[in-house]
Protein backbone atom coordinates (compact mmCIF):
# COMPACT_ATOMS: atom_id res chain seq x y z
CA UNK A 1 0.00 0.00 0.00
CA UNK A 2 1.34 3.39 -0.95
CA UNK A 3 1.33 6.42 1.26
CA UNK A 4 -1.94 7.55 -0.29
CA UNK A 5 -4.81 5.06 -0.26
CA UNK A 6 -6.11 4.42 -3.80
CA UNK A 7 -9.75 4.77 -2.77
CA UNK A 8 -11.61 6.98 -0.31
CA UNK A 9 -14.14 4.85 1.58
CA UNK A 10 -17.79 5.82 1.54
CA UNK A 11 -19.11 8.03 4.38
CA UNK A 12 -15.64 8.14 5.95
CA UNK A 13 -16.23 11.19 8.16
CA UNK A 14 -19.60 9.89 9.31
CA UNK A 15 -18.20 6.42 10.10
CA UNK A 16 -15.34 7.86 12.16
CA UNK A 17 -17.73 10.19 13.97
CA UNK A 18 -19.94 7.22 14.83
CA UNK A 19 -17.02 5.11 16.05
CA UNK A 20 -15.54 8.05 18.00
CA UNK A 21 -12.10 6.37 18.25
CA UNK A 22 -9.58 7.54 20.84
CA UNK A 23 -5.87 7.06 21.36
CA UNK A 24 -5.11 3.72 22.96
CA UNK A 25 -8.41 2.09 22.02
CA UNK A 26 -8.67 -1.14 20.05
CA UNK A 27 -10.83 -1.22 16.93
CA UNK A 28 -11.71 -3.79 14.28
CA UNK A 29 -12.00 -2.94 10.60
CA UNK A 30 -13.84 -5.99 9.34
CA UNK A 31 -13.40 -5.07 5.67
CA UNK A 32 -9.87 -3.71 5.24
CA UNK A 33 -9.86 -3.39 1.42
CA UNK A 34 -7.60 -0.48 0.49
CA UNK A 35 -7.29 0.53 4.14
CA UNK A 36 -9.25 3.79 4.12
CA UNK A 37 -11.18 3.30 7.37
CA UNK A 38 -8.15 1.68 9.00
CA UNK A 39 -5.95 4.65 8.12
CA UNK A 40 -8.43 7.08 9.65
CA UNK A 41 -8.66 4.98 12.83
CA UNK A 42 -4.88 4.82 13.13
CA UNK A 43 -4.69 8.60 12.74
CA UNK A 44 -6.62 8.93 16.01
CA UNK A 45 -4.05 6.83 17.87
CA UNK A 46 -6.16 3.67 18.00
CA UNK A 47 -4.87 0.16 17.46
CA UNK A 48 -6.56 -1.71 14.61
CA UNK A 49 -7.18 -5.36 13.79
CA UNK A 50 -7.95 -5.27 10.07
CA UNK A 51 -9.75 -8.27 8.58
CA UNK A 52 -10.04 -9.21 4.91
CA UNK A 53 -10.84 -12.50 3.19
CA UNK A 54 -9.17 -11.30 -0.04
CA UNK A 55 -5.50 -12.39 -0.22
CA UNK A 56 -4.70 -9.40 -2.46
CA UNK A 57 -5.88 -6.89 0.16
CA UNK A 58 -3.79 -8.54 2.88
CA UNK A 59 -0.70 -8.79 0.68
CA UNK A 60 -0.93 -5.17 -0.43
CA UNK A 61 -1.43 -3.96 3.14
CA UNK A 62 1.64 -5.64 4.63
CA UNK A 63 4.10 -2.83 3.91
CA UNK A 64 1.70 -0.30 5.43
CA UNK A 65 1.21 -2.50 8.50
CA UNK A 66 4.97 -2.75 9.01
CA UNK A 67 5.15 1.05 9.17
CA UNK A 68 2.69 1.23 12.08
CA UNK A 69 4.88 -0.12 14.86
CA UNK A 70 2.50 -2.91 15.84
CA UNK A 71 -0.65 -0.76 15.91
CA UNK A 72 -2.04 -2.43 12.77
CA UNK A 73 -2.54 -6.18 12.77
CA UNK A 74 -3.74 -7.68 9.50
CA UNK A 75 -6.01 -10.71 9.86
CA UNK A 76 -6.56 -12.85 6.73
CA UNK A 77 -10.03 -13.98 7.76
CA UNK A 78 -13.70 -13.43 6.98
CA UNK A 79 -15.23 -10.96 9.41
CA UNK A 80 -17.77 -13.61 10.43
CA UNK A 81 -14.86 -15.20 12.35
CA UNK A 82 -13.71 -12.02 14.05
CA UNK A 83 -14.53 -13.23 17.58
CA UNK A 84 -12.56 -16.47 17.16
CA UNK A 85 -9.69 -14.77 15.32
CA UNK A 86 -9.35 -12.08 17.98
CA UNK A 87 -9.44 -14.69 20.77
CA UNK A 88 -6.62 -16.56 19.01
CA UNK A 89 -4.64 -13.32 19.27
CA UNK A 90 -5.42 -12.84 22.95
CA UNK A 91 -8.17 -10.23 22.54
CA UNK A 92 -11.69 -10.72 23.94
CA UNK A 93 -13.08 -7.18 23.83
CA UNK A 94 -12.66 -4.18 21.55
CA UNK A 95 -13.90 -0.59 21.51
CA UNK A 96 -15.26 -0.44 17.98
CA UNK A 97 -16.16 -2.53 14.95
CA UNK A 98 -16.76 -1.20 11.45
CA UNK A 99 -18.08 -3.21 8.50
CA UNK A 100 -18.28 -1.98 4.89
CA UNK A 101 -20.53 -4.58 3.26
CA UNK A 102 -20.20 -5.81 -0.31
CA UNK A 103 -17.52 -5.66 -2.96
CA UNK A 104 -14.55 -3.29 -2.59
CA UNK A 105 -13.50 -0.69 -5.14
CA UNK A 106 -10.21 -2.54 -5.50
CA UNK A 107 -12.07 -5.67 -6.59
CA UNK A 108 -14.42 -3.80 -8.92
CA UNK A 109 -11.64 -1.86 -10.63
CA UNK A 110 -9.53 -4.90 -11.53
CA UNK A 111 -10.89 -6.59 -14.62
CA UNK A 112 -8.97 -9.79 -13.88
CA UNK A 113 -11.06 -10.31 -10.71
CA UNK A 114 -14.24 -10.58 -12.80
CA UNK A 115 -16.57 -8.60 -10.54
CA UNK A 116 -17.59 -5.91 -13.02
CA UNK A 117 -18.69 -5.67 -16.64
CA UNK A 118 -17.23 -2.18 -17.00
CA UNK A 119 -14.10 -3.82 -18.41
CA UNK A 120 -14.02 -7.33 -19.85
CA UNK A 121 -12.33 -10.01 -17.78
CA UNK A 122 -12.63 -13.64 -16.69
CA UNK A 123 -15.95 -14.36 -14.99
CA UNK A 124 -14.70 -14.93 -11.44
CA UNK A 125 -16.17 -12.82 -8.56
CA UNK A 126 -14.55 -14.83 -5.71
CA UNK A 127 -13.57 -12.54 -2.84
CA UNK A 128 -11.25 -15.09 -1.26
CA UNK A 129 -10.07 -16.45 -4.64
CA UNK A 130 -11.10 -20.00 -3.77
CA UNK A 131 -14.06 -22.27 -4.46
CA UNK A 132 -16.71 -21.98 -7.16
CA UNK A 133 -16.28 -19.11 -9.62
CA UNK A 134 -19.05 -17.18 -11.34
CA UNK A 135 -18.20 -19.04 -14.56
CA UNK A 136 -18.63 -22.34 -12.75
CA UNK A 137 -22.02 -21.24 -11.45
CA UNK A 138 -23.54 -19.94 -14.71
CA UNK A 139 -22.27 -22.96 -16.65
CA UNK A 140 -23.17 -25.70 -14.16
CA UNK A 141 -26.24 -24.60 -12.19
CA UNK A 142 -29.65 -25.51 -13.57
CA UNK A 143 -32.05 -22.88 -14.85
CA UNK A 144 -34.25 -22.94 -11.76
CA UNK A 145 -31.34 -22.37 -9.37
CA UNK A 146 -30.01 -19.49 -11.44
CA UNK A 147 -33.46 -17.90 -11.56
CA UNK A 148 -33.89 -18.24 -7.79
CA UNK A 149 -30.52 -16.57 -7.15
CA UNK A 150 -31.27 -13.68 -9.50
CA UNK A 151 -34.71 -13.16 -7.99
CA UNK A 152 -33.81 -13.54 -4.32
CA UNK A 153 -30.41 -11.82 -4.24
CA UNK A 154 -30.62 -9.43 -7.18
CA UNK A 155 -34.33 -8.62 -6.97
CA UNK A 156 -34.48 -9.21 -10.73
CA UNK A 157 -38.18 -9.10 -11.75
CA UNK A 158 -37.55 -11.13 -14.93
CA UNK A 159 -35.23 -13.67 -13.36
CA UNK A 160 -36.58 -16.67 -15.27
CA UNK A 161 -36.11 -14.97 -18.62
CA UNK A 162 -32.51 -14.09 -17.77
CA UNK A 163 -31.80 -17.59 -16.42
CA UNK A 164 -33.16 -19.16 -19.57
CA UNK A 165 -30.96 -16.92 -21.72
CA UNK A 166 -27.89 -17.78 -19.64
CA UNK A 167 -28.48 -21.51 -20.03
CA UNK A 168 -28.98 -21.17 -23.79
CA UNK A 169 -25.78 -19.10 -24.17
CA UNK A 170 -23.45 -21.56 -22.41
CA UNK A 171 -20.50 -21.72 -22.13
CA UNK A 172 -20.03 -18.23 -20.67
CA UNK A 173 -16.53 -17.39 -19.48
CA UNK A 174 -16.16 -13.57 -19.67
CA UNK A 175 -17.83 -10.67 -17.86
CA UNK A 176 -18.64 -8.86 -21.11
CA UNK A 177 -20.23 -12.03 -22.48
CA UNK A 178 -22.53 -12.47 -19.48
CA UNK A 179 -23.49 -8.78 -19.51
CA UNK A 180 -24.39 -9.00 -23.19
CA UNK A 181 -26.54 -12.09 -22.61
CA UNK A 182 -28.50 -10.28 -19.87
CA UNK A 183 -28.93 -7.10 -21.91
CA UNK A 184 -30.27 -9.01 -24.90
CA UNK A 185 -32.66 -10.96 -22.68
CA UNK A 186 -34.05 -7.78 -21.11
CA UNK A 187 -34.04 -5.54 -24.18
CA UNK A 188 -31.50 -3.04 -22.90
CA UNK A 189 -31.49 0.42 -24.46
CA UNK A 190 -28.12 2.28 -24.42
CA UNK A 191 -29.67 5.49 -23.02
CA UNK A 192 -31.04 3.77 -19.90
CA UNK A 193 -29.38 5.07 -16.75
CA UNK A 194 -28.91 1.70 -15.01
CA UNK A 195 -27.48 -1.26 -16.89
CA UNK A 196 -29.85 -4.23 -16.40
CA UNK A 197 -26.83 -6.55 -16.04
CA UNK A 198 -26.10 -4.90 -12.67
CA UNK A 199 -28.73 -6.96 -10.83
CA UNK A 200 -27.48 -10.25 -12.27
CA UNK A 201 -23.84 -9.53 -11.41
CA UNK A 202 -24.81 -8.46 -7.90
CA UNK A 203 -26.90 -11.57 -7.29
CA UNK A 204 -24.25 -14.01 -8.50
CA UNK A 205 -21.55 -12.27 -6.45
CA UNK A 206 -23.63 -12.33 -3.26
CA UNK A 207 -24.46 -15.99 -3.81
CA UNK A 208 -20.89 -17.14 -4.50
CA UNK A 209 -19.45 -15.34 -1.49
CA UNK A 210 -22.34 -16.16 0.88
CA UNK A 211 -22.43 -12.47 1.71
CA UNK A 212 -25.75 -12.39 3.54
CA UNK A 213 -24.76 -15.26 5.83
CA UNK A 214 -21.44 -13.51 6.41
CA UNK A 215 -23.24 -10.31 7.37
CA UNK A 216 -25.57 -12.01 9.85
CA UNK A 217 -22.68 -13.91 11.44
CA UNK A 218 -20.47 -10.82 11.46
CA UNK A 219 -23.08 -8.76 13.32
CA UNK A 220 -23.42 -11.49 15.94
CA UNK A 221 -19.63 -11.68 16.23
CA UNK A 222 -19.41 -7.91 16.75
CA UNK A 223 -21.99 -8.22 19.52
CA UNK A 224 -19.75 -10.77 21.27
CA UNK A 225 -16.51 -8.76 21.11
CA UNK A 226 -17.67 -5.18 21.75
CA UNK A 227 -17.16 -4.01 25.31
CA UNK A 228 -19.95 -2.11 27.12
CA UNK A 229 -20.07 1.28 25.44
CA UNK A 230 -18.32 -0.06 22.34
CA UNK A 231 -19.44 1.25 18.97
CA UNK A 232 -20.64 -0.57 15.84
CA UNK A 233 -20.75 1.13 12.42
CA UNK A 234 -22.09 -0.72 9.37
CA UNK A 235 -22.19 0.63 5.81
CA UNK A 236 -24.35 -1.31 3.37
CA UNK A 237 -25.05 -0.73 -0.32
CA UNK A 238 -28.10 -2.85 -1.02
CA UNK A 239 -31.61 -2.91 0.38
CA UNK A 240 -31.35 -6.60 1.31
CA UNK A 241 -28.17 -5.96 3.32
CA UNK A 242 -29.61 -2.90 5.02
CA UNK A 243 -32.73 -4.83 6.02
CA UNK A 244 -30.55 -7.42 7.75
CA UNK A 245 -28.65 -4.71 9.67
CA UNK A 246 -31.84 -2.83 10.52
CA UNK A 247 -33.59 -5.98 11.76
CA UNK A 248 -30.57 -7.04 13.84
CA UNK A 249 -30.24 -3.67 15.58
CA UNK A 250 -34.01 -3.36 16.08
CA UNK A 251 -34.17 -6.77 17.77
CA UNK A 252 -31.02 -6.29 19.81
CA UNK A 253 -32.09 -2.83 21.01
CA UNK A 254 -35.49 -4.06 22.15
CA UNK A 255 -37.28 -1.94 19.55
CA UNK A 256 -39.31 -4.78 18.03
CA UNK A 257 -42.85 -3.48 17.43
CA UNK A 258 -45.50 -4.32 20.01
CA UNK A 259 -48.19 -6.91 19.33
CA UNK A 260 -51.65 -5.94 18.18
CA UNK A 261 -54.55 -5.54 20.61
CA UNK A 262 -55.45 -9.16 19.83
CA UNK A 263 -51.98 -10.50 20.66
CA UNK A 264 -49.87 -10.18 23.81
CA UNK A 265 -47.04 -7.63 23.93
CA UNK A 266 -43.93 -9.78 24.38
CA UNK A 267 -41.43 -6.94 24.53
CA UNK A 268 -39.23 -7.28 27.58
CA UNK A 269 -39.83 -11.02 27.81
CA UNK A 270 -36.58 -11.94 26.08
CA UNK A 271 -32.91 -11.08 26.63
CA UNK A 272 -31.95 -7.59 27.74
CA UNK A 273 -31.08 -5.20 24.87
CA UNK A 274 -27.45 -5.63 23.85
CA UNK A 275 -27.35 -2.54 21.63
CA UNK A 276 -28.63 1.00 21.73
CA UNK A 277 -29.23 2.67 18.37
CA UNK A 278 -27.78 6.17 18.66
CA UNK A 279 -28.73 7.89 15.41
CA UNK A 280 -30.94 7.70 12.37
CA UNK A 281 -29.49 6.02 9.26
CA UNK A 282 -27.00 8.25 7.43
CA UNK A 283 -26.74 8.56 3.65
CA UNK A 284 -24.24 10.34 1.44
CA UNK A 285 -24.79 13.97 0.52
CA UNK A 286 -24.72 15.44 -2.96
CA UNK A 287 -21.05 16.42 -2.77
CA UNK A 288 -19.92 12.88 -1.87
CA UNK A 289 -22.15 11.31 -4.50
CA UNK A 290 -20.64 13.61 -7.14
CA UNK A 291 -17.15 12.67 -5.98
CA UNK A 292 -17.88 8.97 -5.56
CA UNK A 293 -20.99 7.64 -7.40
CA UNK A 294 -20.71 4.33 -5.48
CA UNK A 295 -21.85 6.18 -2.36
CA UNK A 296 -25.29 6.86 -3.87
CA UNK A 297 -26.79 3.66 -2.46
CA UNK A 298 -24.83 3.61 0.83
CA UNK A 299 -26.55 3.54 4.23
CA UNK A 300 -24.68 3.86 7.54
CA UNK A 301 -26.15 2.56 10.78
CA UNK A 302 -24.43 3.12 14.14
CA UNK A 303 -25.18 1.55 17.51
CA UNK A 304 -23.57 1.38 20.97
CA UNK A 305 -23.08 -1.82 22.93
CA UNK A 306 -24.85 -2.04 26.29
CA UNK A 307 -23.72 -3.96 29.37
CA UNK A 308 -26.07 -6.86 28.60
CA UNK A 309 -24.72 -10.26 27.63
CA UNK A 310 -24.72 -11.22 23.95
CA UNK A 311 -27.97 -12.89 22.96
CA UNK A 312 -27.75 -16.64 23.22
CA UNK A 313 -24.73 -16.44 25.56
CA UNK A 314 -24.18 -16.66 29.28
CA UNK A 315 -23.34 -13.70 31.55
CA UNK A 316 -20.79 -11.27 30.15
CA UNK A 317 -17.25 -11.74 31.41
CA UNK A 318 -14.56 -9.13 31.76
CA UNK A 319 -12.35 -9.54 28.70
CA UNK A 320 -8.88 -8.70 27.53
CA UNK A 321 -8.39 -5.82 25.12
CA UNK A 322 -5.69 -5.73 22.48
Amino acid sequence: MTATAPHIPVLLDEVIAGLDPKAGETHVDGTFGAGGYTRALLDTGARVYAFDRDPDAIAEGRAFAEEQGGRLILVPERFSRLAEALAERGVDQVDGVTLDIGVSSMQLDRAERGFSFQADGPLDMRMDQAGMSAADFVNEADEEEIADVLHDLGEEPRARRVARAIVHARPITRTAQLADVVRRALGHKPHEKKDPATRTFQAIRIHLNAELDELEQGLAAAERVLRPGGRLAVVSFHSIEDRIVKRFLRERSGATPAGSRHLPDIRGAGPRPSFEAVAKPVRAGEAEIARNPRSRSATLRVAHRTEASPWGAGPRKEGRQG
